[in-house]
């Protein structure tokens, strides 16, 4: 479907010179798009490109400065989701908005804007979950689902509004490969319905895969329409970024994988802190000197517990369950593990890795007053302000840190800057173990590739790594070996070289369970593999 080609049949939204400015920046700047009956267009850009704060104008959530919106042929002002809802625009957000305690059904009839009965909703969402391949129980409560159960939940909503346009915001960031499959054949089925879809997502290999056509924005700005069928993802990702994006090498600066065990956990078990958490179940597993370890898994079978425990957030019951650095570190709490020589990146950036409304500058101090405190605290406690900023300013340049102003707070950054900023004000330090969850969530292809290689760098240098990720080819592309996490449990580690996408994919779904083997055990196993 060509651009000609629509204008000859009419488009469903023609977007003109839409603007929006958020003081002295043009978060959107005169933005023109064009959607067609029947197809699934891409939105592109890095982050802080203009694509979240287009698609809140498209779907009500945010009003334009300037521009204008025509719906079907006619001029229209959304300024309200319900209205959007109205016109025929449904949206599927990242980040879910589901009440655990409440069942499928019940979730859904918030959203409807009438009165029918709640057995009524439940039997036209069973029928049409089936209806498109995506079974879906809607007396089952929220809390109880896997992350693709949920996310059914949110399209099944959105189809039941009847909606002609369907805009998705990274779809399959919580999808194991079969799930994901099985998104787009509903999704092309829908197309042929008639129906047209917003699709937004950094994996650029799904985007050639799906969709018809893509628009290219960067810093504010349409800079290229395109068949992205017709282009390599190296060249999509250098229309984002304006420069080519460098691959990754995982060989760079290669140090002592295979050496001293640097973290080790033995037989960690938690019990579920809330009715809706996912216990932990005899893990173990020991990581080396030099060598990243991946651990792979659909959300929410128990890698946000398996953080806590590991960075002291949540202690353990026997102080010898974390070894971090030879030392026994389950009695201790965060910054005692950090004054070991650890650093931990979690995966909600606003609230846990950083406070939003506090400046950078603050936000480093917060995070290693207790282990740089000569570098940064005088003394009766006076703070050192040159200092911090001097350490924000050399984190910035090293990660490029895109922002508005010298020192803003963290909440004025993107979500992959202010990720940029948190991995590099731990980087910074040189931990010898990092444990990060998903380093690269809703990153652009540029700012991931810089992360990634910063994680290859550290532990080519000799630190441990660990990584929490739900995007394969990120596992694939910088991982020694990896593991998958599944209702609590760690399968056995394979490495790299043994690992398929076929292999993890079964494994996050429940296929083929198994404890991981002993730290002792996991060490021979990465002996023998050398």
């Amino acid at each position: 479907m060509t651009a000609e080609s629509i204008h000859e049949t009419g488009a469903l939204l023609d977007v003109r010179g839409l603007t929006k400015v958020f003081g002295d920046l043009k978060a959107c700047d005169a933005v023109d798009l064009v959607i067609g009956k029947g197809e699934i267009h891409a939105l592109l850009g890095e982050n802080g490109a203009g694509k979240s704060t287009l698609v809140k104008m498209l779907f009500g959530s945010l009003e334009p400065n300037a521009g204008t919106i025509v719906w079907k042929d006619r001029p229209v002002r959304i300024s309200s989701p319900a209205e959007a809802r109205q016109l025929g625009i449904g949206m599927v957000f990242q980040h879910f908005s589901l009440f655990e305690a409440l069942t499928a059904a019940e979730n859904i009839a918030l959203s409807l804007d009438d009165n029918t009965p709640i057995r009524t909703i439940a039997a036209k969402a069973k029928a049409l979950s089936h209806s498109y391949g995506l079974p879906l129980d809607p007396y089952s409560m929220v809390g109880d689902l896997s992350v693709g159960e949920r996310q059914r939940i949110e399209i099944i909503r959105c189809l039941l509004q009847r909606p002609e346009l369907i805009i998705l915001d990274e779809p399959t960031s919580v999808l194991t490969p079969q799930e994901a499959d099985r998104l787009f054949e509903t999704l092309e089925r829908l197309r042929d319905e008639g129906k047209s879809i917003l699709y937004i997502s950094h994996r650029l290999e799904e985007v050639k895969r799906l969709c018809d056509r893509a628009t290219v924005l960067r810093h504010g700005k349409v800079v290229g329409h395109c068949d992205p069928r017709q282009e390599t993802a190296s060249s999509l990702a250098r229309m984002m970024v304006g420069s080519e994006v460098k691959a990754v090498d995982r060989h760079a600066d290669e140090g002592s994988a295979g050496g001293e065990r640097l973290l080790e956990i033995t037989s960690l078990s938690r019990k579920p802190a809330t009715p809706f958490s996912t216990p932990l179940r005899d893990i173990s597993l020991a990581v080396s000197a030099g060598e990243i370890f991946g651990i792979a898994g659909v959300a929410g079978n128990g890698q946000g517990e398996f953080f806590e425990a590991i960075s002291g957030e949540i202690r353990q019951p026997a102080s010898g369950m974390v070894r971090i650095c030879g030392r026994d570190a389950g009695h201790l709490g965060i910054s005692a593990r950090r004054a070991l020589g650890a650093a931990f990146v979690p995966e909600e950036r606003l609230g846990h890795g950083a406070a939003p409304a506090m400046r950078l500058s603050d936000n480093l101090l917060l995070a290693r007053h207790a282990t740089d405190s000569k570098r940064y605290l005088g003394a009766l406690g006076t703070i050192r302000r040159e200092a911090i900023r001097e350490s924000a300013r050399h984190v910035n340049e090293m990660m490029d840190v895109r922002k508005s102003g010298e020192d803003p707070a963290a909440s004025a950054l993107s979500g992959g800057n202010l990720q940029k900023f948190i991995i590099g004000r731990e980087l910074d330090r040189e931990p010898k173990v990092l444990v990060v969850n998903q380093p690269t969530w809703g990153v652009d292809a540029g700012a991931a590739a810089r992360i990634r290689q910063a994680l290859i760098e550290l532990a080519r240098s000799g630190s441990v790594v660990l990584v929490i990720s739900q995007d394969l080819d990120e596992l694939f592309e910088i991982s020694d070996r990896v593991a998958v996490m599944h209702n609590g449990e760690l399968s056995a580690p394979l490495t790299i070289a043994e690992a398929t996408f076929e292999k993890i994919g079964l494994l996050m779904g429940g296929a083929e369970p198994g404890p991981a083997a002993h730290p002792h055990a996991a060490e021979t196993e990465t002996e023998g593999a050398a």
